[in-house]
């Protein structure tokens, strides 16, 4: 019996990881469909962690403000109709599998053959221009130089932060990660940094000459668990990381009104109010007091531990990553927040880390279990609240386990 969805079962077998150096590929398939990112202004959301909050808060406030809007966000939890969002719902499957058919057509007229990502991100844009889209929010998969989010030409670069991740492709140092994910940036048009990234760090490391914005300053009245309050509007996703995310937003909205978008004031912190992200502090359905955020590296986990800490949240932490993580270094920060217990998760993938591995970087006598074991772990009630934590791979396989589908 042939599969109802054969291009996205096709696609699955590239797998989801690597990167290739060049974007003739791309390039290659956005020339052969007609160039469909032509249609649109695009925006381009970069950064060690953060572009997927980042890249919520404007997909829900150019919504807000009216505006026919595509996004796109990676890696998906449990379906990849997740990785593209069309104005204000992930794309339909039979949509999803109909412009992904567009995509190994042209594939095969050029004689190529393109990585998951590629296929994917040419998909997106397919999609956003079928729909008419008025703008789209891009966001870098990995780095930026060779990611095939660079073959666009965004009007707006946003860079949200730099941190040390994937040193064997990036580079060592925090400065050539940099490096790396600038080139994002186009010459004279805005580049908004997100804070903690200075002008000054910035400049002599650009490899064309943008205008540089940073975030302005934005503070919270009031931080809880599972919201904040930020100039008199309830944002619902929480944490002083994600008000941090909101200021780097609400300064590429600030560039984008002078280029002549209507984003009124009213709307987009409405818009605000609405943005959500699956496995990024949030609450999963149907399951009792399960929390899901997907940080993945030491600055992540800081930062998480951080939130919880300053909420007075003592968690039932559960925690799977993959081999290639710092995991002492995600271990020796989310033991700061003192949880109540540590189950250690190796899922089934080649790529997650082994029990021992894990064991090392949390101490020994801590639980291993798989994936099933997890899940029904999650399953019962427990007394106080559980966290699961270290991968959004990790995050998507319980998903799948448990049958929660994050997409709808």
């Amino acid at each position: 019996m042939s599969h109802p969805l054969p291009n996205l079962t096709r696609l699955e077998t590239r797998g989801h990881w690597g990167i290739k150096r060049g974007l003739d590929n791309p390039v290659a398939l956005l020339e052969n469909l007609g160039r469909p990112d032509r249609s649109f202004p695009v925006v381009l959301v970069a950064g060690t962690n953060g572009k997927g909050s980042v890249g919520a808060f404007l997909a829900h406030a150019f919504r807000a403000a009216g505006l026919v809007t595509g996004w796109t966000t990676s890696p998906h939890l449990v379906s990849a109709k997740e990785r593209v969002w069309v104005d204000g719902a992930p794309i339909g499957e039979g949509a999803l599998e109909l412009l992904v058919g567009e995509a190994f057509e042209a594939e095969e007229r050029l004689g190529i053959q393109a990585t998951y990502f590629e296929i994917m991100i040419v998909a997106a844009l397919l999609g956003f221009r079928m729909m008419g889209a008025e703008i789209a929010v891009v966001e870098v998969g990995l780095g930026g130089r060779w990611d095939a989010t660079n073959a666009t030409d965004p009007i707006l670069t946003v860079l949200t932060g730099v941190g040390l991740e994937h040193q064997a492709i990036l580079g060592e140092t925090r400065e050539a990660i940099a490096r790396e994910k600038l080139c994002t940036a186009r010459e004279g048009r805005a580049l908004v940094l997100g804070p903690g990234l200075l002008p000054d760090f910035v400049r002599p490391l650009l490899e064309c000459r943008p205008a540089l914005f940073p975030a302005l300053d934005l503070w919270a009245e009031s931080i809880q668990w599972d919201h904040s309050v930020v100039r008199g509007h309830r944002i619902g996703m929480a944490g002083e990381h994600q008000v941090q995310n909101l200021s780097t937003a609400l300064e590429a909205i600030r560039q984008l009104r002078y280029l002549g978008f209507p984003l009124p004031e009213e709307a987009i912190w409405r818009g605000f109010a609405e943005a959500r992200i699956p496995g990024r502090l949030w609450r999963v359905p149907g399951l009792e007091e399960v929390w899901a955020d997907g940080a993945h590296n030491p600055d992540g986990a800081a930062v998480l531990a951080h939130h919880a800490r300053h909420c007075g949240i003592r968690p039932h932490l559960v925690f799977g990553a993959m081999k290639d993580k710092d995991l002492a270094g995600m271990a020796q920060e989310l033991r700061r927040m003192d949880p109540l217990s540590v189950t250690l998760v190796q899922g089934g993938n080649e790529r997650y880390a082994e029990a021992a591995a894990l064991r090392a970087a949390w101490g020994g006598g801590l639980a291993v279990l798989d994936v099933p074991a997890a899940a029904a772990r999650l399953r019962q009630p427990e007394q106080g609240p559980r966290l699961v934590t270290g991968s959004l791979y990790l995050i998507g396989d319980l998903l799948k386990e448990l049958g929660v589908e994050p997409a709808g």
